[in-house]
């Protein structure tokens, strides 16, 4: 009875250390990201966005750059997903999309550090009754690398040049490759689209690693 009630035991404890490292993989393959979005819905009275046409409008300063080609791209994946059709020759809208991305030092809570940092150790030397000497040192490391990125999304009604919708998306972290975080920043900015709710909002999608 004994024995039959250890591997009882035995079995359940390999079937839980196996469901725990199954879940603990399952973790380690995604990431969260946390953005922070504000949207505003300026629709007139009897114009609906929901299945619009739309065209992309470009600055003069993204005429040229390839950038700016892949974040449409990227954009109109994420408005595709919301119902929207780009339609060049047919669009009731015009879509202007921005961009954003720099890189800081971080402290362990993930916020910048000032550019006056400088990495410093410490020295101690202490003597009491007996004969001894006693030395310490402690060296700060330099904090990690963050990265932080912004995306807006403007639409103006082409007939009034009203801009009917308007939403930017920003995440924090350390995460360094930035195509996929550009692409889930836009999902973002159109997460409750078109009819938004009010103020800053955390809209978390998870990406694989």
């Amino acid at each position: 009875m004994r024995t039959a009630t250890r591997q009882l035991t035995r079995w359940f404890s390999v079937a839980f250390v196996a469901l725990a490292l199954s879940w603990l993989t399952g973790c380690a393959s995604m990431r969260l990201i946390d953005s922070d979005v504000v949207s505003v819905a300026a629709v007139p009275s009897g114009m609906s966005l929901q299945g619009a046409k739309y065209s992309f409008e470009r600055l003069p300063s993204q005429a040229n750059n390839p950038e700016a080609g892949l974040a449409e791209q990227q954009a109109q994946s994420a408005m595709t997903a919301v119902g929207l059709v780009r339609d060049d020759a047919g669009a009731s809208l015009s879509v202007m999309v921005g961009f954003s991305g720099s890189q800081y030092l971080a402290d362990p809570w993930g916020r910048p550090i000032g550019p006056g940092w400088m990495p410093h150790g410490s020295i101690a030397i202490g003597s009491g009754f007996g004969t001894h000497l006693g030395v310490g040192m402690g060296i700060r490391f330099p904090p990690p690398t963050h990265y932080r990125r912004e995306v807006s999304l403007i639409m103006r009604d082409l007939k009034s040049g009203q801009v009917v919708y308007e939403t930017r998306a920003s995440h924090a972290g350390p995460w360094h490759d930035s195509v996929p975080i550009f692409a889930t920043l836009f999902q973002a900015a159109l997460a409750n689209f078109p009819n938004p709710p009010a103020g800053l909002r955390r809209v978390n999608i998870e990406l694989p690693r």
